[in-house]
């Protein structure tokens, strides 16, 4: 067998128990579209960077710009994907805006995902 083969039964035979099982808890279509979303936002390393700056301190965009060597423009764009996945938030300081981690929830995803990718 080629070694990137994929393994698979050598009879077939449907397990009625399990199939029910795994349907009955299956999301609907919306969520799993949903989520299948969410993880794309992951897929980018400059917006991994910015989660990483922010996991340190709310900052503005300047200083996002700063730490990652990158025009304000560039980092405003990625800013923008992630408050629409509901991963950061913002505030107004006087004339700064300020950016900061949605919920606890988004480290704990990138935390859960850095411990599978070190096993």
């Amino acid at each position: 067998m080629a070694e990137n083969e994929i393994e698979k039964c050598e009879v077939e035979e449907i397990h009625v128990d399990k199939v029910r099982a795994v349907t009955k808890n299956m999301p609907d279509e919306d969520e799993l579209y949903d989520l299948a979303e969410l993880f794309k936002v992951f897929g980018d390393s400059t917006r991994m960077r910015i989660l990483f700056a922010l996991f340190e301190a709310d900052i503005c965009v300047c200083d996002i710009a700063e730490t990652l060597n990158m025009t304000q423009s560039a980092i405003s764009h990625q800013l923008k994907i992630l408050k629409q996945a509901k991963l950061v938030n913002f505030r107004r300081e006087g004339k700064s805006v300020i950016y900061f981690l949605a919920d606890d929830h988004v480290r704990t995803i990138i935390d859960q995902g850095r411990e599978h990718i070190e096993e």
